[in-house]
């Protein structure tokens, strides 16, 4: 798999992850705030959260989501109300004061806020202190109490199970921001998801289609102890909240960045205006930049001894998906796997590849046959779906690997002792991997005699289970671990060098 080296090879700290580290200190005031403190606060959260809860239920009343019309003077009393109850619910959570510093734009001049990182639940603070609308999945109206909070500020309502969400998602935010600021402010959290404040994730284009001014919002929470992280792996939310509510004080900081004014280039490529945003934002952060979509979370955990070792090409051809918007299951997957078993040629011109996923010739679609072409501007379908089962279920690798099997040897039917020739197995780990150049004279050795060349999926299945360290242990390709082993070379083995990455 051809890459074009837009995508750093590495990602630093995942970005995905929190482990929560506690000293015997913390250990002990978290002991003694569990039955002290947190019944107590726990408590008044509740009660606050619902006397809240008919204040916004009789706001919402008759209120349209679509059409804006004048405040009458008792649900300005209501937003007073509601924001001074919602103001005293997190101080007794914990956030006693919220600093906050530079200063909220008008809707005129910003009716888009830009918010990041975002890392926790508890983010919610700067919208129930600013009441701005927010972009939120249709089914977040249905949670008791809080989907009736949400609901009186408005949101963007997104439909997930529909297909044209994204469309119309955008076209509502633009519709609001276009408005000359008669709608409430949106205040977007353009990430898309949770991290762990390590470094800014790419942004989502919507905040940026309009190609409006945007107000940049920077969020910290510098605290010694960590509690209010929610990743994809890490404490749950009721751990988070737990914790949380057992720290004596936990301090947070709202930063208003000055407003960004797109240029014309950046109005035309909402990418671009999106990313120039990030930077500024990761500047005043001090954080580095990180070039992964919430979408390659499941990438970022791979695990195994078929793990993926340089993950550029593939969040490369994941993005450039997300663009082409394919859809992945298993069942398409194996669907696919018959046709190609089914197909006398496996190298695809870019308009038989384009008729093979049943998608029209785009500018995307021709990054990706280019990915995988090899002489003459052909591509082998069998390399592009063995690269998407890789990006789809990277913590099934065997499973990719038995589909591989299956494509390559014109014998397979479910008999593990199908055999690939030394050169396809070769050039399939290079694709799950994300490596090159992988030869497998050590592989072949340790199967031992006679050397045929060949090896079949039983036996390569067997060595990669036995071997944790499998890749380290029986590859070698470009770049390989071992290359930078400096010392005797019995001290230069996979399980040595694993333990110093």
């Amino acid at each position: 798999m051809n890459s074009s080296g837009s995508r750093p090879s590495r990602w630093g700290r995942n970005p995905f992850v929190h482990n929560l580290k506690s000293s015997l200190a913390d250990k002990m005031t978290t002991g003694l705030m569990s039955v002290t403190g947190f019944p107590a606060r726990l408590l008044l959260v509740s009660f606050l959260m619902l006397l809240g809860w008919p204040f916004a239920f009789v706001a919402s009343l008759g209120r349209s989501q679509f059409a804006v019309e004048p405040q009458s003077w008792w649900r300005r009393l209501v937003d007073v109300a509601l924001r001074v109850i919602m103001r005293a619910m997190w101080f007794c959570a914990g956030f006693h004061w919220v600093k906050v510093k530079g200063e909220r734009a008008a809707p005129s001049q910003a009716p888009i806020l830009t918010v990041a990182p975002h890392s926790t639940f508890f983010d919610a603070i700067p919208v129930t202190s600013t009441m701005c609308s927010i972009v939120s999945k249709l089914e977040a109206q249905s949670i008791p109490v809080w989907g009736t909070l949400i609901q009186y500020i408005r949101p963007v309502l997104v439909l997930r199970s529909s297909p044209d969400s994204r469309r119309q998602t955008a076209d509502e935010i633009k519709r609001r921001a276009q408005s000359g600021g008669e709608w409430p402010q949106i205040m977007i959290f353009p990430e898309g998801t949770c991290t762990n404040r390590s470094s800014l994730i790419l942004f989502k284009a919507g905040a940026f289609l309009p190609g409006l001014p945007v107000q940049p919002v920077v969020l910290r929470y510098p605290n010694r102890l960590d509690t209010i992280t929610w990743t994809w792996r890490g404490p749950s939310a009721w751990k988070i909240l737990w914790l949380t509510l057992c720290q004596p004080h936990t301090a947070m900081e709202v930063e208003y960045l000055p407003v960004y004014n797109p240029s014309d280039q950046e109005k035309e490529n909402p990418s671009l205006f999106a990313n120039n945003v990030r930077k500024v934002m990761a500047k005043a952060l001090e954080v580095p930049l990180t070039d992964l979509y919430f979408e390659d979370r499941e990438l970022s955990f791979a695990e195994g001894p078929l793990k993926v070792y340089d993950p550029s090409s593939l969040l490369e051809l994941n993005h450039l998906l997300l663009r082409l918007r394919l859809k992945t299951t298993e069942s398409w997957l194996q669907e696919q796997v018959s046709t190609v078993r089914k197909l006398r040629k496996h190298l695809l011109t870019l308009e038989d590849f384009a008729l093979f996923l049943r998608v029209c010739v785009t500018d995307t679609l021709r990054h990706i046959h280019g990915l995988f072409a090899q002489e003459k501007g052909y591509a082998d379908i069998r390399h592009f779906l063995l690269a998407l089962s890789t990006i789809h279920r990277p913590s099934k690798a065997m499973d990719t690997l038995k589909m591989a099997f299956e494509m390559y040897d014109d014998d397979w039917d479910c008999d593990t002792t199908a055999q690939l020739q030394e050169h396809d197995l070769a050039a399939i780990l290079e694709i799950m991997l994300g490596v090159k150049e992988v030869e497998l004279s050590m592989v072949l050795k340790k199967l031992g005699p006679p050397h045929t060349g060949k090896v079949t999926y039983d036996e390569l299945r067997r060595l990669v289970e036995e071997h944790p360290h499998f890749v380290e242990d029986y590859l070698d390709f470009k770049d390989h671990p071992r290359h930078f082993c400096v010392g005797p070379p019995d001290t230069c083995n996979g399980h040595m060098h694993h333990k110093h990455n």
